[in-house]
């Protein structure tokens, strides 16, 4: 991976991250595994709270990430 794109770990476990805008953005995904272990967790609080639905795109922003399949757009947070 670049410099500019790079894994964090948190507890041992890996986030996905990347420089955009002179700032680092995570994968939002990785960070809620890593606080719930649940893959499902974002889309059902998503089905659960209704403001949360729809504001989320003014919360999160799709971004290239490199990943070990290839650059891929995926959902992150600053």
């Amino acid at each position: 991976m670049e410099q500019n794109q790079a894994l964090a770990v948190f507890e041992g476990k890996r986030i996905r991250k990347t420089w955009h805008g002179n700032e680092w953005w995570f994968v939002i995904e990785d960070i809620v595994f890593v606080l719930t272990d649940s893959k499902q967790y974002i889309n059902k609080m998503r089905q659960r709270d209704e403001p949360l639905a729809q504001g989320w795109v003014q919360i999160i922003h799709t971004l290239l990430v490199d990943t070990f399949g290839g650059a891929q757009k995926i959902n992150c947070v600053c």
